[in-house]
């Protein structure tokens, strides 16, 4: 595949175009409507934050006064809702008891190294689209007590090495004035709306480092623009010279020892892996170009809200007509704002529903011209475990592959590999299903640095070769339910009007619960037993059989049959479905037929993201302004990703998909 290699030049939106007889009276009227614009739309889109006087009219940056009747709603810094009653061994803050959750992770999350995909060709936007969203909406304030997960060396189906001796863990701070007399709650550090905060952060001291100009303190005294580098990538957090008065920026892996190379972005979390870094300077860079279509009659706080109000309406738009369609996700028809709705962040959706971490995809793969890189750059990736491929139908075009551990806290590599190719890569390929199986380099060595210099480890059946500690996210996700007082998994069914399961094949729809007579079982071990977890059967998205330990069965597999039942595994390792975690359950659901989800987690996610968007009073649906701008300054929100990524690279609109969330069909 070609791609345009040359410079970017700016497309206009084709509502700016007038005849040339036009110009002049144009400019004249756009005059005129200036001081229409600071009556009728001023309100809502003065600075965040500038003025105590407006701040139940504007849209803040931490979401206080956007339910003008109860300003506090969706506000950072306040307690996830329940949907159901707290759960906890005491009743007020101990965690209750279950099977040590590596020990259910290596039986029941093991993957195997076999991939199986979105059985309905979700792209790797997906799962991307989602942690952008995720660090929009939801941050836990992480600063509680140590509670690390004991580590089993002696597992019989344990393959790593963890000389830490435990996997790390720490609990969730507790809401101030919960958890002594009472259940203990857990707070939402960010705001619960959709509203890009992991674009702009969510105080005046962060918002005034990311806008150009000065950086004292005060945003509403800078350009519109935010800060870029030179390559338009995010700043470094050095880039104004001392690192230490930079935002913050969580610092892990390849970062840890040099925390000032971090990129800043509105999250704390933007440099977790080089998908989400590289969306994050997408929508720095939209901003930017919003910024750049509007009169430069406007003040520069006007017009810096402007654009903000635009790319928090894109966010929106992308998220309810693209994301969440392309998941199988459907809504009610949108009624307009409904001031009742509460639109915080539920604690069961945040805990359990929204932790789809099986859909992540162990690597990244891109394809670009071979002549983007120099000899030198190309040489720079293979040192760190970048697969390059040259193309066999394609001359001159080469494959990259990135493997997930290499893009965690690496944002070098952003640049490396160049933000458009990057971005298109991500929806080249098919995610993981949504299911219980979760990739090593998530379940295993989560944000862990190799410790040997060999690049081909760091992917597959040698991955243990490379690592001396473990890091499970799947067993952070089952101690995550029992910190935050989950309750069970039919508890949570029933919350969410669903009725029991009363068997473990009724909650994963096989057809058995018992272990095989198989030669190649220990009889009444089977639990433990390493055959267990083998593969059997695949099966390709036209239903037929695909060979074990082929090629396509690496590309193309969306199911899988192991020697033993996922609910036989379940049984063995929870005895009664009354115990079964809530995480572990939901997940081990089969799909309601075109979603990518099972029960359960459907109806998380759509109370959820009804929630999120009845109970946003700037909702694009519910904001009249959004049109004034369209009408005045012809900058439309209404944009698909595919659209803002080729307006923002050099990755031509006709060498995406229509829609990037569905992967391209072979």
């Amino acid at each position: 595949m070609s791609v345009n290699k040359s410079p970017i030049t700016r497309r206009t939106n084709s509502l700016t175009r007038r005849p040339a007889s036009r110009q002049r009276p144009r400019r004249r009227v756009v005059g005129a409507t200036l001081v229409a614009l600071v009556l009728c739309v001023g309100a809502t889109l003065v600075s965040p934050g500038a003025s105590a006087q407006l701040s139940q009219q504007t849209q803040s940056l931490d979401g206080s006064g956007n339910n003008r009747n109860r300003p506090d709603w969706g506000r950072a810094g306040t307690a996830y809702t329940r949907v159901a009653a707290a759960r906890y061994a005491d009743g007020r803050s101990r965690p209750v008891s279950g099977p040590n959750s590596r020990f259910v992770s290596n039986r029941i999350f093991n993957d195997a190294n076999q991939n199986l995909f979105s059985e309905n060709g979700i792209s790797q936007w997906g799962f991307t689209w989602g942690q952008f969203l995720d660090h929009t909406f939801g941050l836990r304030d992480e600063a509680g007590t140590v509670a690390n997960i004991p580590f089993d060396q002696g597992d019989p189906l344990e393959s790593f090495t963890n000389t830490l001796g435990a996997i790390p863990f720490t609990r969730s701070a507790a809401t101030p004035g919960t958890g002594v007399s009472n259940a203990r709650q857990q707070t939402n550090t960010v705001s619960s709306y959709i509203d890009a905060w992991a674009v702009y952060g969510g105080t005046d001291t962060r918002l005034d480092w990311l806008r150009e100009g000065s950086n004292d303190g005060n945003p509403n005294n800078n350009s519109a623009r935010l800060l870029l580098d030179p390559n338009r990538l995010l700043p470094r957090r050095d880039a104004r010279g001392n690192a230490a008065t930079a935002p913050t920026m969580a610092a892990d892996g390849r970062l840890t020892g040099q925390p000032g190379r971090a990129m800043v972005a509105g999250d704390v979390r933007a440099n977790e892996n080089i998908a989400l870094t590289a969306t994050h300077t997408l929508f720095a860079r939209e901003h930017n170009r919003i910024v750049g279509l509007l009169p430069r009659i406007l003040s520069e706080d006007t017009k810096f809200a402007i654009a903000r109000r635009i790319v928090i309406a894109e966010q929106q738009w992308i998220t309810y007509n693209e994301f969440l369609p392309s998941l199988g996700v459907r809504l009610p028809t949108y009624q307009g704002y409904n001031p009742n709705v509460n639109a915080n962040l539920g604690n069961e959706f945040a805990t359990v529903g929204y932790r789809a971490h099986s859909m992540i995809h162990g690597e990244i793969e891109l394809e670009t011209d071979a002549a983007r890189y120099t000899d030198a750059e190309r040489a720079q990736l293979e040192a760190i475990g970048v697969e390059i491929i040259p193309s066999e139908e394609e001359p001159g075009v080469v494959e990259l592959v990135v493997p997930l551990n290499v893009a965690f806290f690496n944002p070098d590599l952003v640049g490396l590999l160049e933000l458009g190719p990057l971005l298109q890569g991500i929806g080249l390929e098919a995610q993981y299903k949504n299911d219980e199986q979760i990739d090593n380099q998530l379940r295993s060595v989560l944000f862990q640095v190799p410790v040997s210099g060999n690049p081909g480890c760091l992917d597959g059946p040698e991955l243990p070769e490379c690592f001396e500690g473990v890091v499970d996210l799947g067993a952070i996700d089952i101690e995550r339910g029992r910190d935050h007082g989950m309750p069970t998994y039919n508890q949570l069914r029933n919350a969410f009007g669903l009725p029991s399961r009363t068997s473990f094949r009724a909650v994963t729809g096989e057809a058995t619960e018992l272990f095989p007579a198989d030669p190649e079982l220990t009889p009444g071990d089977e639990i433990n037993d390493p055959n267990s977890l083998d593969f059997v059967r695949l099966i390709g998205r036209d239903g037929q059989d695909i060979p074990l330990d082929s090629e396509e069965a690496e590309s193309s597999a969306v199911q899988g049959l192991r020697r033993t039942s996922t609910a036989a595994r379940l049984r063995a390792v929870y005895g009664s479905v009354g115990n079964l975690d809530a995480f572990t359950g939901m997940i081990s659901e089969p799909h309601v037929a075109g979603t990518e989800f099972g029960e359960l987690q459907l109806a998380m996610w759509r109370r959820q993201f009804q929630a999120l968007r009845d109970g946003d009073r700037f909702f694009y649906g519910n904001d009249p302004n959004l049109n004034f701008i369209r009408l005045v300054y012809g900058i439309d929100f209404r944009r698909s990703l595919g659209d803002i990524i080729a307006l923002n690279t050099d990755i031509p609109r006709n060498e995406l998909e229509p829609n990037v969330f569905l992967a391209p069909v072979d």
